[in-house]
């Protein structure tokens, strides 16, 4: 791995500003997609640069392979699941509550490998990084602007999206050894799998009538903020290491957060620029004392 230069630190602000973007684009396609409906749609657009990808570089797609029931739950808790729920959250909150909610995807997880990964205990510092963390999102409950009786629920199903994100990433190290572009094909494959009939039997999306505006916004989240942002981020990983690309856990929010107000006008209180920080400050607690492995 070499010393991240101009390029690659350009790459991952590009990088969190796409994935930054997202929530915006995932607000204005709940606009006329329903959630599973959007999900659906989004993965179908990520999938074809993917596969694509894989026929380039002769790389084989094992989704139905004899592991093929390991990818397919990956694909259920690290897609499909994940993507509905956020999607039913971001209809209800602002969008840049959703980036923030969701940029403490690391500290869910670190919970739950503490328990279920030998080798990542939570230490002092790091517990101390969780519970600071967990701190900030609890000062946002306490803000009645922008999270209240009407909305508070949907807050806690974006969390809950983000917590399968966790799952999910845990269920992935078991096929650490395979290649990222057959792991991530094959996984995205299989929620278009999942997706597909629960989007036929609840939501009939033959009678939907969607804006441009929000058909754009979801070919946006398929093609740009899946497909082409996992290809950063795998050049990213394989050029620089693991370290250097968890820096973008920082920048995410934050540019949520921008593109929430300059883009859908939304409301930014003290309250909420103050839970940012310390949420920023936990996850930094965190990521210093928690040193991953390089790639």
């Amino acid at each position: 791995m070499r010393e991240a230069n101009t390029f690659d630190i350009t790459l991952l602000f590009l990088l969190a500003i796409i994935w930054g973007s997202a929530f915006f684009n995932i607000k204005i396609a709940t606009y006329s997609y329903d959630p599973i409906t959007l999900a659906l749609v989004r993965v179908i657009f990520a999938s074809i640069p993917l596969l694509i990808l894989c026929k380039f570089k002769k790389i084989k797609i094992e989704a139905f392979s004899e592991r093929w029931k390991l990818y397919a739950l990956i694909g259920l808790c690290n897609i499909a699941i994940p993507f509905v729920l956020i999607a039913i959250g971001t209809a209800k909150i602002n969008s840049y509550l959703a980036a923030i909610l969701m940029s403490t995807t690391p500290l869910s997880g670190s919970i739950l490998a503490h328990f279920f990964i030998k080798d990542e205990k939570l230490s002092f510092l790091k517990s101390l990084g969780v519970i600071i963390g967990f701190s900030g999102i609890v000062l946002l409950f306490f803000d009645k602007i922008i999270i209240n009786n009407e909305n508070y629920v949907y807050a806690l199903i974006t969390i809950l999206g983000s917590t399968f994100y966790c799952i999910g990433g845990i269920l992935t190290l078991k096929l650490k050894n395979k290649k990222n572009e057959n792991v991530t094909t094959s996984t995205t494959l299989w929620s278009v799998i999942f997706l597909f009939p629960l989007s036929l039997l609840i939501e009939t999306p033959w009678n939907l009538n969607p804006s441009i505006a929000s058909t754009l916004s979801l070919l946006y989240l398929g093609v740009i903020a899946t497909g082409l942002a996992w290809l950063i981020r795998f050049r990213i990983l394989t050029v620089n290491g693991l370290v250097f690309q968890t820096q973008v856990a920082y920048l995410i929010p934050v540019f949520g957060v921008i593109f929430g107000y300059l883009v859908m006008d939304e409301v930014i209180t003290w309250r909420v620029l103050f839970s940012l920080v310390v949420i920023l400050v936990g996850i930094y607690i965190f990521k210093k004392n928690n040193k991953p492995r390089e790639n």
